[in-house]
């Protein structure tokens, strides 16, 4: 990380170089206001330490207004010999300070930026798609597809397996009709929530429309994804879901497209066609199983 250090103090300035190169950071200094603002516009400064007490600008004078919503927040750790309480920068250290403290305040403003910065990714890509089925609040097809590309980008480079699975409830249609379309939505909505419970934690589900949901499964190959197949089978199945009284059954078949290494030429659509193909026979089968096919 670079960061912009504005110090007119000679031996503060060495004691914050050496903490910094310590920790892995590079340190930028400045004088002027403008070259300071020169130096943040140019080099993409995150985080920011300035003396209050040896120079004659302020924070505010460092950062133009604009009206781009997309630039990244910079981090201000200030310095005084002054204990007074400010309301303008994140954080604040009294001088003389140890360099133990500030190496504790750099990582506590590192975390700050982490932070910030997932947010805002996260923010943006809520923004620019919409990415959750409003039923079930998993991905939807779009988004589905997008991540997917992502996991099978990152599967080719590292030569690692990825697997699909296509799920899909197997009297949807009957119990829909028996029970009315909101109770449907209450299977779907408590099936959803069973697959991402089941499911890891980094695994990239989707509902791909109606009743069929679809799982991509980054590192897995054959015989553990039909492990992670039959979890959810058997957390679906165990789990009570009521329409009044009466209490529905309710039954899932399972396919699964397993790739042990993602060559030049694979993509996520041929997958999930296999994947949805294998379902398919689960079906046929009789439902309530898993049924493997490997591409």
């Amino acid at each position: 990380m670079k960061v912009l250090v504005l110090t007119s103090e000679a031996k503060e300035r060495s004691l914050i170089q050496s903490v910094l190169e310590k920790s892995g950071h590079e340190m930028i200094s400045a004088d002027q206001l403008e070259q300071a603002r020169g130096i943040i516009d140019s080099n993409q400064i995150r985080f920011i330490i300035i003396d209050e007490d040896g120079l004659s600008f302020k924070k505010t004078d460092l950062i133009q207004p604009s009206d781009e919503s997309n630039i990244p927040v910079i981090y201000f750790l200030t310095l005084s010999s002054s204990d007074k309480e400010r309301s303008d920068t994140d954080d604040a250290m009294i001088k003389p300070f140890t360099q133990s403290e500030l190496r504790a305040r750099i990582k506590i403003g590192q975390r700050f930026i982490s932070l910030g910065d997932n947010l805002s990714q996260a923010r943006d890509l809520i923004d620019n798609m919409a990415m959750y089925d409003s039923l079930t609040g998993l991905m939807n097809r779009n988004a589905f597809y997008r991540i997917a590309e992502g996991e099978l980008e990152r599967a080719r480079r590292a030569a690692s397996p990825l697997s699909v699975i296509a799920l899909d409830l197997d009297n949807f249609k009957s119990l829909n009709e028996k029970y009315g379309i909101e109770a449907g939505d209450e299977v779907l909505r408590v099936v959803a929530q069973t697959v991402r419970e089941k499911s890891r934690p980094y695994d990239c589900i989707g509902r791909w429309m109606g009743d069929e949901f679809i799982i991509a499964l980054p590192s897995v190959i054959g015989s553990d994804a039909e492990k992670i197949a039959d979890r959810i089978i058997k957390g679906i199945r165990s789990t009570q879901i009521t329409s009044g009284d009466k209490i529905l059954n309710i039954g899932v078949s399972a396919g699964i497209a397993s790739a042990q290494r993602i060559s030049a030429s694979t993509e996520v659509d041929p997958l999930i066609q296999q994947a949805r193909q294998a379902m398919a026979r689960a079906k046929e089968g009789g439902g309530n199983q898993v049924n493997v096919l490997y591409v």
